[in-house]
């Protein structure tokens, strides 16, 4: 694909995956415009944070996704669709189910029917690794089945359904990414990895919930490689593609990997309202990259080590973004 002038819609562009998709668009030529929630404040999320080169050359939008005219005058004349934009805290889910369920389900919903409407080339839907819940098997593919332990999760799952009946229904060249666990600068301390480094930089005690659960992580730029690989294969139109290393570590060991980076070592206090609901917890999430790698010629270039000590770096220069200690919903 030549995207040299290409026109190209992110929603969800303000938050941390979106933000260095659109960064990276523009590096490769794009037109890019960003669908960014509406608030009364004039802040932009992350995109805030980009280059002013960068900054100055995107069109910013502000709406709601689960406002069809906003939607669809957003997607006017875009040939390429990322659709990012949605509510991702699990423990937000707990407390706000049908906001989760209205932004995620009905969001993603006029998005894919502004795209039909607008004759749009691509869209690109970005679904969870939490759509599969704990893994019946290891490492997780593409069929593995469907569990909606939290209200987030079954609304990404009927969100990626209705994704998926589009391509079956009307021919929409859509495809469902669905990362693993992406981390890297600019991500929020709902995370678990920026919510131990920041702890960890002003002390040696770290305060989280369940420390069993397994994740896959993968850097976000090479998070993003695919997202720019996926709209470039026209054989991807249709399918549901995993994005992760297939590698897995515990919180645990999480923990005591970004001790060793900043020579301290850290203690960890459980706290029992950080915790899921015990039904509700992910045991074990590790991904099958292999349709990624086969279909896009994608694979992950940048180490756990590597990727931790990047994140580290970024988070201690912009430790006053964060409230240190908080637990963020």
């Amino acid at each position: 694909m030549n995207w040299n002038n290409k026109r190209v819609l992110v929603t969800g562009a303000g938050g941390f995956i979106g933000s260095h998709i659109v960064e990276r668009l523009v590096s490769l030529g794009a037109k890019v415009r960003t669908f960014i929630r509406y608030t009364s404040r004039p802040q932009a999320g992350y995109l805030d944070m980009l280059d002013p080169n960068i900054r100055s050359s995107i069109e910013i939008i502000r709406g709601d996704l689960r406002d069809y005219n906003a939607v669809i005058q957003a997607i006017q004349d875009v040939k390429v669709v990322y659709h990012l934009g949605a509510l991702i805290g699990i423990p937000y889910s707990y407390f706000h189910p049908r906001e989760t369920i209205d932004t995620n389900v009905i969001g993603t919903l006029n998005v894919l029917m502004a795209a039909r409407e607008g004759g749009v080339e691509c869209i690109i839907h970005t679904s969870s690794s939490e759509v599969y819940g704990t893994a019946r098997y290891v490492p997780i593919n593409e069929v593995h089945p469907l569990q909606a332990q939290s209200p987030y999760s079954a609304s990404k799952i009927c969100a990626d359904k209705i994704a998926e009946s589009f391509f079956d229904s009307y021919g929409l060249p859509v495809v469902v990414l669905r990362p693993f666990n992406t981390y890297g600068p600019r991500q929020s301390a709902r995370a678990v990895i920026p919510t131990i480094i920041t702890q960890a930089l002003v002390g040696e005690e770290i305060v989280l919930g369940n420390l069993t659960p397994q994740r896959d992580f993968t850097y976000v730029t090479d998070t993003v490689e695919a997202f720019v690989k996926v709209a470039e294969c026209e054989k991807a139109y249709g399918q549901t593609i995993n994005l992760g290393t297939s590698t897995e570590i515990s919180i645990s060991d999480l923990v005591h990997k970004i001790g060793l980076i900043l020579g301290k070592n850290l203690r960890v206090c459980q706290e029992a309202s950080r915790r899921r609901p015990a039904s509700s917890e992910v045991e074990r999430l590790i991904s099958d990259n292999c349709l990624a790698r086969e279909l896009l010629g994608w694979q992950p270039c940048i180490s756990l080590d590597c990727g931790l000590l990047k994140t580290v770096e970024w988070v201690s220069d912009n430790l006053q973004l964060y409230q240190v200690g908080c637990y963020e919903v």
